[in-house]
């Protein structure tokens, strides 16, 4: 299996970030890049797209999608990035992180490149199939 540090994982999600202004001024994509790393240790990307009437979607929306299209589920790490800062995901994309699998409550969620959070930290209460 295959290595990857914090350092390298900022880097990938900083290599696809950039953003740039798509068919109308208002609307942009690449504002945020997101990359992570599964536990099989294959490394996705992806980015945001911020267009009209909420049809767009998180960076990590595009990576977790990247990375089910390899058929696998289990992230081990996570970031999101803007050029100048790492951001948290929001409540949506914590919940698609459990979802996609919820052995993902264990994913490192970076937030510097020395620390980071579990998901399970970020989602201590969350939504589950015939929950109460």
């Amino acid at each position: 299996m295959k290595t990857i540090s914090a350092k390298k994982l900022i880097e990938a999600a900083r290599g696809v970030a950039g953003e740039y202004t798509l068919s109308h001024t208002d609307y942009s994509a690449a504002s945020v890049g997101a990359a992570l790393v599964t536990v099989d240790g294959n490394l996705y990307t992806g980015v945001n797209i911020d267009v009209a009437c909420g049809i767009g979607f998180c960076a990590e929306h595009s990576a977790i999608a990247e990375m089910l299209k390899h058929r696998e589920t289990q992230i081990d790490m996570i970031v999101a990035v803007t050029r100048d800062s790492i951001i948290p995901p929001c409540g949506r994309c914590r919940e698609l992180m459990f979802q996609v699998n919820e052995n993902n409550k264990l994913t490192k969620v970076y937030l510097t490149e020395e620390r980071y959070v579990t998901l399970n930290e970020l989602l201590p209460i969350r939504w589950e199939p015939n929950s109460p």
